[in-house]
């Protein structure tokens, strides 16, 4: 009789292991690859670069939507050399271009400084810009500290930089969901 249920048991396992293989594929490609967003409308308040991998495709991406129109403010989270030295993304005909440095440097620091943004310049609406591995996660950040609409634009994240990019956003996305609930 055991022997019989260590047979049932072992034939199970393989298939358990593939059940759960193909559900956190199918989370991670919902949520890190191809993430349902909603769409981005033609003028929002403010378009906001998230700093992170791909940081000229993301710079590309902020301007060509200044360019054309889409905000009155173009913002940048970069470095605090950057930040203090007025080095930022370049200027825009009738945009107003803004350089920011987070406290704390993560995506919550973002966040934060994204909701303190709007609330001096009278936002009600933004776009992020980042990458889509990091767009759930920066949505969900920036929602928590911005009672607008917030929209995501996502620029191409280098094919390298995703065998990294998954696993980190996997273990920081825990962390916005289960450990740091708030702003």
């Amino acid at each position: 009789m055991l022997t019989h249920m260590i047979r049932k048991w072992r034939n199970r396992i393989p298939i358990a292991a593939a059940v759960a293989l193909i559900g956190f594929l199918g989370l991670t490609a919902r949520y890190f690859v191809w993430p349902s967003l909603p769409v981005v409308p033609p003028h929002i308040d403010a378009i906001v670069e998230l700093a992170g991998p791909g940081d000229d495709d993301r710079d590309r991406l902020a301007t060509e939507l200044a360019r054309e129109h889409r905000a009155e403010y173009l913002v940048q989270s970069t470095l605090q050399s950057d930040a203090d030295s007025g080095r930022c993304l370049p200027a825009e005909p009738g945009v107003t271009v803004l350089c920011f440095h987070p406290d704390p440097d993560t995506t919550r620091g973002e966040a934060e400084a994204i909701g303190r943004m709007a609330r001096q310049y009278g936002w009600h609406s933004v776009v992020i810009v980042t990458t889509a591995d990091h767009a759930w996660r920066a949505r969900l950040r920036v929602t928590r500290c911005f009672p607008g609409q917030v929209y995501v634009a996502t620029s191409h994240l280098p094919p390298l930089y995703w065998f990294r990019q998954i696993p980190y956003q996997w273990a920081a996305s825990g962390k916005a969901v289960l450990v740091q609930k708030n702003c």
